[in-house]
């Protein structure tokens, strides 16, 4: 087996024709061994593909199983010389997976089979001669988002004009990475522009939900949403400007965690909207496991990124923050529940997630608390203006570069949902597109700012509600007001977004799967909008069932060794009590 060259394209200006050239070139990248028998459409979970297709021996199977379970387990084992584990048998369990995963969910862009097996060789012939691990990450396959460039392969992020450009370079996450001991072995899908919760452009197609593959699994980072929860790697990486980590974790039954800005290395990504700092965008571990936040964020920070990454800041990981120290050493904490942001209300499955984790902090002998929303929809709107301010000239310009045209819409053109909504919220909170002056972005500057003082002082206030004599520890809210949904329907990012224009360090857990049972419908409400009735109208259980429902943690600036403390503290709570429910 050996991998297709993609180094070829075609002497025509046509960007179908390049794009299918493109894809040609993935799939020869499968080696024909590898290669399954594809469910029927009609087979919307797909997760026991992996077991039932045949392609994986039963050690390989551990191999996934004990991956899935706990990510720092199989580090433990790779780094000892006695385990009997290797990089390169872990390395090939992966990629089996991570291609079994593909097939039916269409998550991968890069395809490296040897180049990440040669890789692994070379982890392995480390510990050999030197009897000790490369570093904390020592063998471990990590999987990477569409963004992350690699020397020597292209960098498609979506659009058909970074087709046959080749990067010269590592970024610094990528070599840190190998300074670890890691082994990178795929990439993944991510939608055109990047700037949509849904995954779906027109070189690699749509990526779909592995527990329902007529829902999304979000976006940006939807691909490795989807080959995590396709247990196709233990540990990927991705991105996150308005919720492109955490979206996808919900709806895919996912741990996240999306740092403050510039407190992981970003330099030498591809990116879109280069040049705008205001909101940056950060990079995150995603996994099925609560143990990779820990994993993946310590080895990081501990390899000193600002030495590599001029915006890198320069703070060391703080074992004492993660213990809680500042937080009552995770005793008799304060949490504060946002059941409602008042711009759109969750679903029934979000507030029952909300009620379980709170009866099972009280349990634990915590307060929760309800968390009263400030300026939510100034913050929101503030943000998608800045992130909009070019008026899309970047978006087109990307599309005008290889003639393709800008997807308006994530809808599929077969068998599409019957509801859509024709002007989304955000659409009228900003208005027609247009480029704004140099003035008009600094007085948005300033006003984002402003917000931001707010909620900090709003948040310090709360301290005259606790019995903790502290303010509130953490906020515990929806990360999107519903589950996966069917593909072209996910408009809300208001729950994220707040992470991302406070800057707070923030986590996304899994809580439970939807129950038609448990979840029924309620009465219709005052909406708080046109939006807020559109997706009042969407939920029926009968569309959702089985699908994760995830939870969003909020900590504040900086916090993300508390944040992961808070976040294990909460995990084991509601796994602890998750009996004491019907």
């Amino acid at each position: 087996m050996s991998d297709a060259s993609t180094r070829t394209t075609p002497g025509t200006s046509d960007w179908r024709a390049l794009c299918k050239v493109r894809k040609a070139a993935q799939n020869a990248s499968i080696p024909e061994e590898w290669k399954i028998s594809v469910p029927p459409d009609t087979s919307a979970d797909v997760r026991s593909v992996t077991e039932d297709c045949g392609l994986l021996s039963p050690r390989e199977l551990d191999i996934i199983d004990l991956g899935t379970k706990d990510v720092s387990a199989l580090v433990r084992l790779l780094a000892d010389k006695h385990s009997g584990y290797t990089s390169v048998e872990v390395t090939t369990a992966y990629l089996k997976s991570a291609i079994i995963a593909h097939q039916v969910t269409n998550c991968l862009t890069e395809i490296f089979v040897e180049r990440a097996l040669d890789r692994a060789r070379e982890v392995d012939r480390y510990m050999v001669e030197r009897g000790e691990p490369m570093g904390p990450l020592h063998g471990l396959p990590i999987s990477l988002k569409d963004q992350f460039t690699m020397r020597g392969l292209e960098t498609i992020m979506g659009y058909a004009c970074n087709i046959g450009k080749f990067a010269e370079n590592d970024c610094v996450l990528v070599e840190i990475l190998y300074e670890l001991g890691a082994v990178p072995f795929v990439r993944t899908n991510v939608p055109q522009t990047l700037m949509w919760g849904e995954t779906h452009n027109n070189v690699f197609g749509r990526t779909v939900n592995p527990y329902n593959r007529k829902l999304t699994p979000g976006g940006s980072s939807g691909g490795e949403g989807a080959l995590l929860a396709m247990r196709g790697s233990p540990l990927g990486v991705g991105t996150d400007i308005d919720g492109s980590l955490r979206i996808p974790s919900a709806f895919c039954g996912l741990y996240t965690l999306r740092p403050s800005y510039e407190r992981l290395p970003y330099h030498g990504a591809a990116n879109t909207l280069m040049g705008q700092e205001s909101i940056s965008s950060v990079l995150g571990p995603m996994a099925t496991s609560i143990s990779a936040l820990k994993l993946f964020t310590k080895a990081i920070i501990d390899s000193g990124p600002w030495d590599h990454d001029p915006l890198a800041i320069r703070k060391t990981w703080n074992e004492d923050e993660y213990r809680l120290v500042e937080h009552g050493y995770g005793k008799g904490m304060c949490f504060a529940i946002l059941w409602d942001n008042k711009v759109v209300r969750p679903h029934p499955p979000l507030i029952r997630a909300m009620n379980m984790v709170k009866e099972a902090l009280e349990k634990e002998g915590h307060q929760v608390i309800d968390w009263e929303p400030l300026n939510h929809i100034d913050i929101y709107k503030n943000a998608q203006t800045i992130l909009v301010a070019d008026g899309g000239e970047e978006y087109r310009m990307s599309c005008e570069a290889s003639g393709e045209p800008l997807i308006t819409s994530m809808s599929p053109d077969e068998d599409p949902h019957p509801f859509d909504l024709e002007v989304s919220l955000v659409k009228s909170l900003v208005g027609p597109p247009r480029n704004r002056t140099a003035w008009e972005l600094w007085q948005l500057h300033t006003e984002k700012r402003a917000l931001r003082k707010a909620y900090l002082d709003h948040w310090n206030a709360t301290t005259t509600r606790t019995n903790t004599g502290r303010l509130v520890d953490a906020i515990i809210s929806p990360a999107v007001a519903y589950t996966a949904c069917p593909h072209g329907l996910n408009y809300d990012s208001f729950y994220t977004t707040l992470g991302n224009a406070m800057d707070y360090a923030c986590a996304v857990f899994p809580v439970t799967f939807v129950d038609p049972k448990l979840d029924l419908p309620v009465d219709p409400h005052d909406f708080h909008n046109h939006e807020d009735e559109a997706f009042y109208k969407l939920y029926h259980p009968d569309v959702f069932p089985g699908v994760p429902v995830g939870l969003q943690l909020l900590g504040r600036t900086l916090e993300e060794e508390a944040v992961i403390g808070m976040v294990e503290l909460v995990d084991a709570a509601v796994k602890k009590h998750a009996s004491d429910r019907v």
